[in-house]
């Protein structure tokens, strides 16, 4: 037979496996008063504790490692579940609201007052060419007769 135990916020209660309804209960070595089947721990500390009940020449014991706090809540699976899904469906969708707006404003100009109005290209003119590699040009040879091979 096992302890049932029910924790809530900072209080504990402990129910003994026992069919009898006259319990001696026993907390880490010490006895106490109560001779009832379920033992209320309020404000438990969170520190482990060896529990004892016995009824009947039957002893049962348990060590309790129990960890509370005053400000948890409990959920259930379902109540997870439903959190991460619409957690997902909202990102989701902002994502798509932030993809249709930016998408339709690639094609407009903007007016904001940093911007300058856009024109048509202006082509810039060919570089200037360096004298001394101009290339020969019909009609002027001479310029270049002078460069012939030389014999060595």
């Amino acid at each position: 037979k096992e302890f049932l135990v029910e924790i809530s916020g900072t209080t504990v209660t402990i129910t003994c496996p026992s069919i009898e309804e006259s319990v001696a209960w026993e907390i880490d070595g010490k006895k106490l008063n109560t001779k009832e089947k379920k033992h209320v721990i309020e404000d438990h500390n969170s520190s482990p504790v060896n529990v004892s009940c016995s009824a009947d020449n039957t002893n049962y014991e348990m060590y309790l490692n129990a960890r509370v706090c005053a400000n948890c809540e409990e959920l259930d699976a379902l109540a997870v579940t439903g959190i991460i899904t619409a957690d997902l469906l909202i990102t989701f969708g902002v994502l798509i609201l932030v993809y249709y707006f930016s998408k339709d404003r690639k094609g407009r100009a903007s007016t904001s007052a940093g911007s300058r109005p856009r024109g048509q290209k202006v082509q810039r003119p060919p570089p200037v060419p360096n004298p001394d590699y101009e290339p020969i040009r019909k009609g002027q040879r001479e310029v270049y007769a002078g460069l012939e091979p030389r014999g060595f």
